[in-house]
């Protein structure tokens, strides 16, 4: 279908940024061989609570934005068919990078930049970092940037990660048998108003990478099985929770692609292993085993070992006791959710590895609820299921549950007070139920194109 046509104003206009892009390019390029970087002191101005160099780079990315949106105009790139996609991207893309000029360094980025820092110097991993080594890994290469080099890299890639999200998550909804217009605006909504990715951001986590990989690897599995295991192997080694996706894949008995993922596995960990030897597998575990340990518990965290475990001390009950009504819960609400994705078939696809595409929402809970530790941003790990509800909900009773969750996860903002933050643990809870009671329903056709499309 034809784009819109703006013709000469846009050339024109795209020519005009081009020009004033040139100037820009042109004044760094003066002030760096005139005086080097510290000759920028002479025309940037700090302000209040503000990191300068992130400020810059949102100035500059919203501007290259600009340049590309004229780009696409002048091209006849944007038709009707794509403009709810491209709207929604650029409307999301503004919004968040108006927000992160507004940043100031939190915790998350710390606890990598200094696991990086003792991988770079050969001493054991910090026991905040209880991350498989491969972040820490990646991250160590970039140590002579210094901390603040660091800072801006893992920036720019979560930035990169949060413009991928936007196309992956809509490219997942229209396997899913979403409308592409449908898939657009479902995709621009969630993503304005968000809690947790707005969390995940600000703490340049690295869930996005992580959720990232896992729809590559769905998106991929079908033409492209080594670099759909390739990608949820670098998913796991990102965090190790996505593991217990590979139940999903296990379904479809396809012994190949099982065959690259543990391939995969063992060549990404061989990179650690060839710069630091085995010791920082080592050093994840011990940090990864100390969370089974008696610890301070947050209330930010809605995972079962914090609720039960601040819940209880109020009562005085023995320890050990308290960690049995945790693993009774963690068991038994994980085995639910992986009963659930055994048995839903042809809930959300039709097509052809219809097994993977139904048994990974599910299997996406289980990640999150198994976890020893839930904090605010790992809701974004949820989109995925709470979405693909949409094509199915029904009874008034239905939305207001969704809707209740809704809010609990990704709208209320993080506070800490005692029992009313665990709302966001019920919230999470609500969500197997809602995915039991859909199952074996029949689309609605509001969302939908009505045409399956399987993994390609």
């Amino acid at each position: 279908m034809a784009g819109f046509a703006f013709g000469k104003i846009t050339r024109n206009a795209f020519k005009v940024w081009l020009g004033i892009t040139a100037l820009i390019g042109f004044q760094c390029l003066w002030i760096v061989t005139r005086n080097g970087l510290d000759g920028f002191q002479a025309y940037v101005q700090d302000s209040p609570l503000t990191y300068t160099p992130l400020a810059l780079a949102s100035a500059g990315c919203v501007w290259l934005l600009a340049g590309l949106a004229l780009g696409l105009l002048y091209k006849n790139k944007i038709t009707h068919s794509n403009l709810y996609a491209w709207a929604g991207f650029f409307i999301v893309a503004v919004t968040y990078l108006n927000v992160l000029r507004e940043r100031i360094r939190y915790g998350d980025i710390g606890y990598y930049i200094e696991a990086a820092f003792k991988l770079y110097q050969h001493q054991p991993l910090p026991d905040t970092y209880i991350y498989p080594p491969f972040w820490a890994t990646l991250l160590s290469l970039l140590t002579p940037l210094g901390e603040d080099g660091m800072l801006i890299v893992c920036w720019l890639a979560n930035l990169l990660s949060l413009f991928a999200f936007y196309y992956l998550l809509c490219r997942t909804l229209e396997r899913y048998q979403f409308k592409a217009e449908s898939a657009a605006i479902v995709t621009t909504v969630f993503m304005l108003v968000n809690m947790p990715l707005l969390r995940t951001l600000l703490y340049v986590q690295v869930n996005l990478h992580v959720l990232n990989l896992i729809f590559l690897s769905l998106l991929l599995y079908k033409n492209k099985p080594f670099l759909s295991a390739l990608a949820l192997a670098l998913a796991v080694h990102l965090k190790a929770s996505p593991m217990i996706l590979v139940l999903a894949f296990l379904l479809e008995l396809n012994w190949k692609w099982l065959a690259y993922l543990c391939l995969n596995l063992i060549f990404v960990a061989l990179f650690t292993v060839a710069l630091y030897g085995f010791d920082p597998y080592l050093q994840f575990i011990h940090n990864a085993a100390l969370l089974a340990a008696p610890r301070e518990f947050s209330l930010r965290d809605s995972s079962f070992d914090s609720f039960f475990n601040v819940s209880l001390a109020y009562l005085r009950m023995n320890a050990k006791l308290v960690q049995a009504f945790v693993y009774l819960a963690k068991f038994s609400v994980t085995g639910f959710a992986i009963f659930i994705s055994l048995t839903t078939a042809g809930l959300y696809a039709k097509a052809e590895n219809a097994k993977l595409y139904n048994a990974l929402p599910a299997l996406l809970f289980a990640m999150v609820i198994a976890s020893p530790l839930i904090w605010e941003h790992h809701g974004v790990f949820l989109a995925l299921p709470f979405l693909l509800l949409l094509k199915k909900l029904e009874q008034p009773k239905e939305w207001l549950w969704f809707g209740a969750a809704y809010l609990f996860i990704f709208l209320m903002p993080t506070f800490d007070f005692f029992p009313w933050s665990y709302v966001k643990l019920f919230g999470i809870l609500i969500l197997p139920g809602l995915l039991w009671i859909v199952k074996g329903r029949k689309d609605n056709s509001f969302f939908l194109d009505g045409q399956p499309h399987g993994a390609e």
